[in-house]
């Protein structure tokens, strides 16, 4: 056991620990989002329509607040970011436990969704720039795995507060998001690469940049389509199986297979895809995943469904490190807060897609050709990754190798440049048409 855990978690740097302890104590406390709808319907009694737009506003404001928080990343720096991102949610969570009008929680939605989104590029960057290449998919499962356990604990301690008082759900969100906010002032250091001097163009790269990046994009298409299957677990699986007369409680536990799953056995993945080609990981992971969701086609009872789960976890386990480590790898050091927002962006977007689209289809289709249309989803996306594999591979080669010469002392400058006016070095390829 001690040299399993010597594997999983040994010799990762100190910053990062400080990093998943945050997420760690971040996660334990973030729950008024998912009982936000319970909130406002039962509690303040508004429209479910209403609750709906309230939500909606969060998601706009995510979307706003990933991209902003990708730019700021780049230019203001990592560290800042994220106290500004987690200090502000802190704040914004608190006045948003207290407001009672409908268009203060709308309004008031929304900036949290700016904020508390706001922080993902920036903490994500920060930790590909503290963890070697060779320990990403380690210190990325560490992380998918605590986030995971801190849900599992969120949700029983969400229960139990609600059982008291909403408000109380609002404070200790709040202050988890606060501890995590002075973790970071306190322990944590700024790690953005210093930039290389350069010649000074006019304009710099920017978000353009990361949209004509083709190998990233079309990386981003397809886990855009797989984010559409995986997310009807939160939104026509329960549908499906209150239709078969399961109820909501046993769905509950039929989802939880999927967190204790994680929590009892993310940690041994690195070892498990250590030198396997990534491209095959990540199209069985999907093929699993497909196969998974496919299978709710034929389900009827909840052990079947939780048969169902159990299978796409698997998936899931094997997906979320590799396409994390990957991100990472195809991301240039000087615009990795940008490629990090594009990639939270594609994921909140195909979060907020897949309930409209799933429903759409399970309506107007039934839940069989929905299932089976997810396994048929599956099989496409996971050959797409194999065929783009070899193209995503040699990107990542030259992005290593211009990074390594990034750290090669350059002569000094005979001016320097402002920050909006730089551009990467000359040895940094700009994105190709693959």
């Amino acid at each position: 056991m001690r040299g399993w855990l010597r594997e999983a978690a040994g010799g990762l740097p100190r910053q990062f620990w400080f990093l998943w302890t945050g997420t760690l104590i971040n996660r334990l406390g973030a729950f008024v989002v998912i009982y936000l709808a319970i909130y406002l319907t039962q509690d303040l009694h508004f429209s479910q329509s209403q609750a709906g737009l309230v939500l909606g506003a969060y998601g706009v404001g995510g979307a706003i607040g990933t991209m902003t928080g990708g730019v700021l990343t780049d230019r203001w720096g990592r560290r800042p970011t994220m106290l500004i991102a987690q200090f502000g949610t802190a704040a914004l969570m608190l006045s948003l436990g207290f407001a009672g009008q409908f268009w203060q929680l709308l309004v008031g939605a929304w900036l949290l969704g700016v904020f508390a989104e706001g922080v993902r590029p920036a903490f994500q960057a920060m930790m590909v720039d503290v963890v070697p290449d060779r320990d990403r998919i380690r210190a990325f499962s560490l992380n998918y795995w605590a986030i995971n356990l801190g849900f599992a604990g969120a949700a029983i301690l969400a229960g139990m507060l609600a059982k008291v008082d909403y408000l109380l759900l609002f404070v200790v969100d709040a202050g988890t998001t606060l501890i995590t906010a002075l973790i970071s002032l306190v322990f944590i250091a700024e790690t953005r690469p210093v930039r290389a001097a350069v010649r000074r163009v006019r304009g710099g790269p920017g978000l353009g940049t990361v949209f004509r990046d083709r190998v990233f994009v079309s990386f981003l298409a397809l886990n855009f389509v797989i984010v559409l299957v995986i997310m009807q677990h939160m939104s026509t699986l329960p549908i499906a199986m209150t239709a078969d007369g399961l109820s909501p409680a046993t769905f509950g536990w039929v989802i939880a297979v999927n967190g204790l799953m994680i929590v009892a056995g993310q940690l041994f993945v690195p070892k498990l895809i250590d030198g396997h080609n990534r491209s095959r990981v990540l199209a069985l992971a999907i093929l699993i995943m497909g196969i998974g969701f496919g299978l709710n086609a034929f389900a009827g009872s909840a052990a079947f469904y939780a048969v169902t789960v159990v299978i796409w976890t698997l998936g899931e386990m094997l997906q979320s490190p590799s396409n994390s480590a990957l991100v990472a790898e195809l991301s240039p050091s000087q615009l990795r807060g940008r490629y990090q927002g594009v990639n939270s962006l594609s994921w909140s977007a195909g979060s907020a897609l897949a309930p409209v689209i799933g429903g759409f289809v399970q309506q107007h289709a039934g839940s069989a050709v929905l299932w089976l249309s997810c396994a048929a989803l599956g099989v496409l996306v996971a050959i797409g990754q194999l065929v783009s594999g070899p193209a995503r591979e040699r990107r990542a080669a030259e992005l290593r190798l211009s990074e390594r010469a990034l750290t090669t002392p350059a002569p000094a400058a005979t001016e320097t440049p402002h920050e909006e006016d730089i551009t990467p070095p000359r040895q940094v390829p700009v994105p190709a048409e693959n």
